[in-house]
């Protein structure tokens, strides 16, 4: 069965014989108490990938926006969320909606309604939340005017930027579609600064399930100092960390042409599907999502693809109606792509001729 579900963009698969070993999975105590000497090495590594002053790692995403926004309803803010922001970073905002702190919400990627809203809440400092890429649009937020909106009234802007991590890098004249380097958003558009906070997942490009919280030197000691989860939680564990030494040195060796093969498959992809007439949201980001003909269901798509041996994704879109989408990763060859945009358009033929009661 082809399999277009994955959200490992690079293909990175890290196998126990592939990782260095390990004496023991953890240390028995939580993150406050003590962490591995690999955990503080790879923090300063991703630190530097990013291009922040500081990085500390956590389990997940969940954990280090959980503790994020606890730590900064301690303060007079008011928090502005994007409305396509992943659900993760929202359930870390509702903490802090549930300790007094205002929420308003914006529509997806609008600058113009947002520095409106922020304009009237002079009395807390804002704090921006966005993700550095749409899984909907395959869009980049626009980073530098939300920064510049929080910078006036001395806030902060909180990215997710667990989809753009290892896939997006420095853009230099002539750079390929995604970049170089994998240094996630920030890289991308040039955009750095003391007030921005970034969480990441490592689960996706680099296929090691932790994540990491990266901002100023001053920013990520204090959320150490403060966190609750590190107090009551268990550090990432000892194989975890060596996935993901392992995926930043296959990073420095081979991801730049492991993100020009990937950039390759989505514009055979886009290109193949262009051919009939059927299109998909998305741009070059790995996450395609279709723009279904008239008469098409998408739930009954995403079944009838599955009866020919190929998993799609069967999801909400920006819109709130089903959608389905395919996310393509390295891995995928030209046969895959080829097979599956020629299965798409055999299987949208037949549900829009079903559905006009012509037999078939």
């Amino acid at each position: 069965m082809l399999d277009f579900t994955a959200a490992l963009y690079l293909g990175f698969r890290h196998g126990v014989s592939s990782l260095r070993p390990w004496s023991q999975l953890t240390m028995g105590v939580p993150a406050a108490l003590a962490e591995p000497v690999a955990a503080q090495r790879l923090a300063r590594r991703i630190a530097q990938l990013v291009g922040s002053e500081r990085a500390t790692l956590g389990p997940s995403t969940f954990h280090l926006f959980w503790d994020l926004f606890t730590m900064l309803a301690s303060q007079p803010i008011t928090i502005f969320l994007d409305d396509g922001a992943y659900p993760i970073a929202g359930w870390g905002v509702e903490r802090a909606a549930a300790r007094g702190v205002p929420v308003h919400r914006f529509p997806h990627h609008d600058a113009d309604t947002l520095a409106r809203l922020a304009g009237r809440a002079t009395d807390r400092r804002p704090v921006i939340v966005s993700d550095g890429v749409c899984t909907g649009c395959g869009c980049i937020a626009p980073v530098a005017a939300y920064r510049e909106i929080a910078r006036r009234r001395g806030g902060l802007l909180v990215l997710d930027d667990t989809q753009a991590l290892g896939l997006l890098g420095s853009a230099p004249d002539h750079a390929p579609p995604y970049g170089r380097g994998g240094g996630g958003s920030l890289r991308s558009l040039g955009v750095s600064g003391p007030d921005i906070i970034q969480v990441s997942s490592l689960a996706k490009s680099f296929g090691a399930p932790l994540a990491v919280l990266a901002g100023s030197e001053k920013m990520v000691r204090r959320f150490r100092r403060e966190s609750e989860t590190r107090v009551h939680c268990s550090p990432p564990s000892l194989p975890v960390l060596r996935a993901g030494e392992r995926a930043l040195a296959l990073n420095e060796v081979e991801g730049d042409t492991r993100r020009q093969r990937l950039a390759q498959r989505v514009q055979q992809f886009r290109r193949l599907l262009a051919a009939d007439g059927l299109s998909a949201d998305g741009g070059m980001f790995p996450v395609q999502t279709l723009r279904l003909p008239a008469g098409v269901d998408a739930p009954q798509l995403h079944q009838a693809l599955l009866t020919r041996g190929l998993r799609t994704v069967l999801r909400r879109g920006c819109d709130g109606r089903p959608a389905v989408s395919l996310v393509i990763n390295a891995c995928h060859r030209p046969q895959d792509v080829a097979q599956v945009v020629e299965s798409l358009i055999a299987v949208c033929r037949t549900l829009r001729t079903a559905r006009k009661g012509i037999p078939t």
